[in-house]
């Protein structure tokens, strides 16, 4: 509205002023054309005369005209460098499901097993954040970094905080981030297939040491003209295996190369010289975490956290719009909106709540339950776009699950239910408010008629918090996640 006043008074009152300003600075040669031409205007006459006989007003219609010229500068700059951007996603079937649907998911969970046993103790390293190892991811995104633009395809996490893709060094030599059992051909039915191949015949059986990194894109610090080297180490513990490297910095950009992307110049971001092995089978190159800076390790700025501080954004927020496709894969699945609300795609109604830790996206949960069930215990929850499920305290999971029918598979770590069943909505109430999640939010084609229960047991230790809302909470509820204002709010999608 102040932008509009400005911009009607400039154009308006501006020309007038230079008019009058360039009266007094020629008045001689000007006031005789004007005196010909308005000869028969006794009233523009006198407005010439009286600057003429007055020239403190001519250098006050001056000043006014410069201020009114820098006040629309300062409007216009305003208006470039502020702005919403939308970040379009993909939906893609997670690795589990496509596992679950082979029949391989039992043999991988072993494998998961084996390699958390087999993890020395002095490896670890502690973080400041728990992180999933992201076999349930189903939305993805790109992004671009550097001058030229390098493609990169992540995760738009809002559980985590970091960004990090690999570096052209990922994989090379000893930092490989594979076991060294791997190298033995006995024990690569253990490991990654990208960690070992191997070659037998009657007389010689060899094995080679490979890379997670063998498929992903690579960062080139050496091909942008904005890079700034940093050098300084960064380590994330996964699960099964941790990403590693040096820290760098450089211009980030969300969004497709040649799109509307929101560019945040000077953004410090992980250059992965290894990664776990379980990323060798995803088709993502690497992570960008949208939570809040005291969850990132070593406590990097997020590169929306540096957009916000950089003033690029209309509001210190982020919209997010997940799409429901059911069982297609690989097709546009959603948006994240930068900087507003998303008015295509959600309701103008968004009720907030306040957020009770500012690290992950956490708030309180007052109830959820299905069909005859309901718990009201109460919980510290988060709203988390990089789990594909909902996840919670397993005597409550195993309770709804129970309430509609679902079984527990211990062999596949999950709850099987007939394609079919009648479960009714899931109700979950927040703030004092229910939200309803419909059956199609958590019935997930497993394949032969079975669907999986989009419920996971969670065991948080008494630390951190108790439920995770994923995917097919965000994909019932527009979420938007208040970075300035440290709240969260939900919306009905349209």
């Amino acid at each position: 509205m102040l932008y509009e006043i400005a911009l009607k008074f400039y154009y308006r009152v501006y020309p007038l002023c230079c008019t009058i300003v360039k009266l007094q600075l020629n008045f001689s040669r000007f006031f005789n054309d004007a005196n010909d031409d308005l000869q028969n205007f006794d009233a523009g006459k006198q407005v010439f005369n009286d600057i003429k006989n007055n020239e403190k007003i001519a250098f006050a219609f001056f000043i006014l005209a410069k201020t009114m010229k820098l006040l629309i500068l300062v409007a216009l700059l305003g208006l470039a460098s502020a702005a919403v951007y939308q970040h379009g996603l993909t939906k893609i079937e997670s690795k589990r499901t496509k596992m679950i649907k082979a029949g391989t998911w039992p043999a991988y969970r072993k494998y998961k097993d084996f390699l958390r046993l087999a993890k020395s103790p002095l490896n670890l390293k502690s973080v400041a954040q728990n992180v999933n190892d992201y076999e349930d991811v189903e939305y993805i995104g790109n992004i671009t970094i550097g001058t030229p633009d390098q493609t990169f395809l992540v995760i738009l996490d809002t559980g985590s905080a970091n960004l990090w893709v690999p570096d052209t060094s990922c994989g090379n030599g000893s930092s490989s981030n594979c076991p060294d059992y791997c190298s033995d051909a006995d024990f690569c039915v253990l490991c990654d297939p990208s960690c070992c191949s191997f070659k037998k015949s009657a007389l010689i059986k060899t094995a080679t040491k490979a890379s997670a990194c063998a498929n992903k894109r690579k960062f080139d610090s050496t091909k942008s003209s904005t890079y700034v080297k940093n050098g300084q180490s960064w380590s994330i513990q996964y699960g099964t295996g941790s990403a590693n490297g040096f820290l760098g910095q450089d211009t980030v950009r969300f969004g497709d190369a040649g799109g509307d992307q929101l560019v945040v110049p000077t953004t410090v971001f992980g250059q992965a010289t290894s990664i776990a092995t379980f990323f060798a089978q995803d088709p993502i190159d690497g992570i960008l975490g949208l939570a809040f800076q005291s969850l990132a390790v070593d406590n990097v700025p997020p590169p929306l956290v540096n957009a916000i501080k950089q003033g690029l954004l209309d509001k210190p927020l982020f919209t997010v719009y997940l799409q429901e496709k059911g069982n297609i894969d690989n097709v546009r699945g959603g948006v994240f909106t930068y900087g507003g609300l998303d008015s295509t795609h959600c309701s103008s109604s968004v009720d907030y709540v306040p957020l009770t830790s500012a690290t992950y996206f956490q708030f309180r949960m007052d109830s959820i339950g299905i069909g005859s069930y309901s718990s009201k215990q109460g919980w510290d929850v988060i709203s988390d776009t990089g789990t594909s499920f909902i996840g919670g305290p397993q005597e409550i999971t195993d309770a709804l699950a129970n309430a509609v029918g679902a079984q527990y598979d211990d062999q596949y770590g999950t709850y099987f239910i007939d394609c079919n069943a009648n479960i009714g909505q899931t109700k979950i109430t927040i703030g004092g408010k229910q939200y309803a999640i419909d059956a199609k939010q958590v019935l997930i084609d497993a394949g032969n008629g079975q669907c999986e229960f989009a419920f996971f047991p969670f065991n948080s230790g008494g630390f951190g918090p108790s439920w995770i809302l994923g995917d097919p909470w965000i994909r019932q509820y527009c979420n938007v996640y208040g970075l300035g204002q440290k709240n969260i709010g939900f919306a009905k999608t349209l």
